[in-house]
């Protein structure tokens, strides 16, 4: 297949001379073409909020996320799924990311391995996809057969799904649920969509995985009230939010998050509520999670 018309396969006029560059005039030339991932990401946002309320509905009532790409794509779909757990306190099957080759391609280039759309298709069957869950396939080409493969066996079994690319819809025409393009234009580096395509797919990551986990209740304000307190750093920002929120003393707040078994939100609640753990939990799993909710039922 000649890739050569695709957007992400051009070349930019303004690295013409990159060879020739100064180190600062480099530097510059990498600010100035990184600023139209953001760009690119903001043309994007109605289908980035159709994408998280979507994800929220589905993980809401019991459904899985999944990240399903090759090379850097699939990379950084694992590494967004990896961080959820100790950022949102979600179990590890919630949130996946699936990537062409394994775990070993994580390290080492298996770029060859993207060609297999049956191989695709095989990893929905494998994690026994069905229609409660989420795929989102992230190729920035939109070619990957890896991925199509993957996003045709998952609507065939029913399950959401949402497509992220860096090309336009003429260029590469796909029938998903939510058809994300984030068009950053030629690469500084001909082909090398590990730059502005690489870039502008984390930031639409971290939107949706964060407006997702935002919208189940894992956020209080701007805080991490889910937070997993598994080292030093995060009991120390654990302390941090029940300070904040609480006014309580150093001592106070240890002694608070310690009798609340190392759970934030619980804390928060078993404070503003006067309840015990116990009754504390019944609440939240009530509320299904949702401490804005559990404590505005207690006042009320």
């Amino acid at each position: 297949m000649d890739r050569g018309h695709l957007l992400t396969e051009q070349v930019n006029p303004n690295s013409q001379n990159l060879d020739r560059l100064s180190c600062l005039e480099l530097v510059e030339l990498f600010n100035c073409e990184d600023a139209k991932a953001v760009a690119a990401v903001a043309e994007a946002k109605q289908e980035l909020a159709e994408a998280i309320a979507l994800t929220a509905k589905s993980l809401h009532h019991g459904g899985r996320l999944f990240y399903i790409g090759a090379g850097t794509s699939g990379r950084l779909g694992v590494l967004d799924a990896s961080e959820c757990p100790p950022t949102f306190c979600t179990p590890p099957e919630m949130v996946q990311g699936i990537i062409a080759g394994g775990a070993a391609a994580l390290i080492r280039s298996s770029e060859d391995l993207e060609d297999r759309a049956e191989d695709g298709a095989g990893a929905i069957a494998q994690h026994k996809i069905t229609q409660l869950d989420v795929v989102i396939g992230i190729t920035a080409g939109g070619t990957t057969p890896y991925v199509q493969g993957a996003l045709q066996a998952a609507r065939a079994r029913g399950a959401t799904t949402i497509f992220i690319a860096c090309v336009p819809q003429e260029q590469v025409q796909i029938d998903v649920d939510v058809d994300i393009r984030l068009l950053v234009g030629a690469e500084i580096l001909a082909g090398s969509t590990r730059l502005k395509a690489g870039t502008a797919t984390k930031l639409a990551l971290n939107i949706i995985s964060t407006g997702t986990m935002v919208q189940l209740g894992k956020v209080y304000g701007n805080r991490m009230v889910d937070v997993a307190v598994t080292n030093n750093k995060l009991r120390d920002r654990a302390l941090r939010i029940l300070r904040d929120l609480t006014d309580l003393e150093a001592d106070a707040a240890e002694t608070l998050l310690d009798r609340s078994g190392k759970s934030v939100k619980l804390a928060l609640l078993m404070h503003w509520t006067g309840l015990g753990r116990e009754e504390g939990d019944r609440l939240l799993v009530e509320h299904k999670g949702n401490l804005r909710a559990a404590v505005a039922s207690c006042k009320g």
